[in-house]
């Protein structure tokens, strides 16, 4: 993802899947835990250095679009990565 501007020309948080746009970017897990406690603690501003007034409704589409389903018997407190 990527600072960018939103169809009205508002500062907003840009998903850039390629990882191919200019400018700063960020990572986010494709989940919707991850996803809603970078919003809840304001992280997209901080992370793109672009101020906290961030629109975030189209990466919310992706990130909605994108999220699996935990498999059963997997522990949701742990990281995917570390998880055995």
């Amino acid at each position: 993802m990527v600072a960018g501007v939103d169809d009205e020309g508002r500062p907003a948080v840009v998903p850039d899947p390629a990882r191919t746009a200019p400018g700063r970017g960020a990572h986010l897990h494709p989940t919707t835990a991850c996803f809603d406690l970078a919003v809840r603690r304001k992280a997209f501003g901080r992370a793109l250095r672009a101020g906290s007034a961030l629109g975030t409704a189209a990466l919310a589409g992706v990130v909605a679009a994108r999220t699996d389903p935990a498999p059963p018997g997997a522990d949701a407190r742990t990281h995917p990565a570390t998880a055995t």
